[in-house]
């Protein structure tokens, strides 16, 4: 199986499987003498972690990080980074109903047809467990941003037809206080309320739903992003939509600029001492697939979970008719744990092409 690894210069591969001994990550080219805080890693990973609410899935895992190599006395090394979370609250049972089913929605056909094997516990390597790597791996991204100023803040603006206002007027630490105020992490306390409604309901009834994820990077320097095929916003849309259930990725203006007329969209640029700054941000902060010093901002779909509390027809791997009923601990709605894993792939884009922006050019 190929495609585990991601980035250039700062490069992470993940393994490990939904149901197995552990997942992990190894993290290649992070500098030497980075401070490395295990403490926030660890407070990242629990951000995502399954059983923090009624609005996500029951099963119990700590999440407890354990670093194999790669850091010594609080600093990186410059060598590799090893980073293992074992998996403690696997219930392989959950899935042996299904074992040669096909689940409506899910990788289990695509897995046997691409592979002639798969793993039904809980869908191996297509398990969104996996992206507990990723968290792991984005923490350390996030204090190489934090190095260089800069921050990372997402949060879910749509549950449903349920939208949050804009938010983009408060500061990273007001945002962050709110969002983690409520269990399903949206920075409007109104909006966060009749979001959670909604999925209790959806819940009750055995049902799923989608979201949107909004996400916003301040104090980005100009010039991060490589043309011609490494376009900052091309790495960003290809980092959210390798998250598990993510259908949709826009930045900036996003679908609406289709709508706009070149007078109405272009950002006119305003007279500065410093970088020049943009009178509007339709662009998102990237032009030309470059970073322009504005603030980034992207938004992320998310479908409803696959996996429902209800009958449904199906095939089993003879292509015979079958029927499925899902069983075993799934979210209701996927977003208020998966705000972390958006920020995350997001921290190590920009740390990628933050290392790669250094070679450019003579200092």
């Amino acid at each position: 199986m190929a495609g585990n690894t991601f980035g250039q210069l700062f490069k992470i591969t993940t393994f490990g499987e939904s149901h197995g001994p552990a997942i992990g990550v190894i993290i290649d080219g992070c500098p030497a003498q980075l401070p490395i805080d295990l403490e926030y890693i660890q407070s990242e990973l629990d951000k995502r972690k399954p059983g923090q609410s009624r609005i996500t899935t029951q099963r119990k895992e700590s999440d407890t990080v354990q670093v194999l190599s790669g850091i010594f006395e609080g600093k990186s090394t410059g060598t590799p980074i090893a980073l293992l979370i074992p998996n403690e609250d696997h219930r392989s049972k959950d899935y042996e109903h299904n074992k040669d089913i096909y689940r409506p929605s899910h990788a289990d056909y695509t897995y046997d047809a691409k592979y002639g094997i798969r793993d039904h516990r809980g869908g191996g390597r297509s398990s969104a467990r996996e992206t507990a790597a990723r968290v792991a791996a984005g923490a350390i991204a996030k204090l190489l941003l934090k190095h260089e100023g800069i921050e990372v803040f997402a949060h879910v603006s749509a549950v449903g037809k349920i939208n949050a206002p804009n938010l983009e007027a408060l500061s990273h630490a007001e945002l962050l206080e709110l969002r983690e105020a409520n269990i399903v992490r949206c920075a409007d306390p109104a909006t966060a309320k009749q979001m959670i409604e909604c999925i209790d309901e959806i819940r009750k009834d055995g049902d799923t739903i989608g979201g949107k994820i909004s996400c916003m990077i301040k104090n980005c320097p100009p010039g991060l992003g490589e043309p011609v095929f490494d376009k900052l916003h091309a790495d960003l849309g290809k980092a959210m939509l390798s998250i598990n259930a993510v259908h949709g990725f826009e930045y900036g203006s996003g679908f609406t600029g289709s709508e706009m007329k070149g007078s109405e969209h272009n950002d006119i640029f305003l007279p500065s001492a410093d970088s020049p700054k943009t009178l509007t941000n339709f662009s998102g902060g990237i032009q030309g697939g470059i970073s322009n010093g504005m603030e980034i901002n992207f938004t992320v779909a998310f479908k409803p979970v696959a996996t429902i509390m209800h009958n449904q027809k199906t095939v089993n791997a003879a292509g015979e008719a079958a029927e499925i009923k899902g069983k075993g601990r799934h979210d209701p709605c996927v977003v208020p744990r998966a705000v972390v894993i958006v920020e995350a792939m997001a921290a190590l884009v920009l740390a990628d092409q933050l290392l790669r922006s250094k070679t450019n050019k003579l200092s």
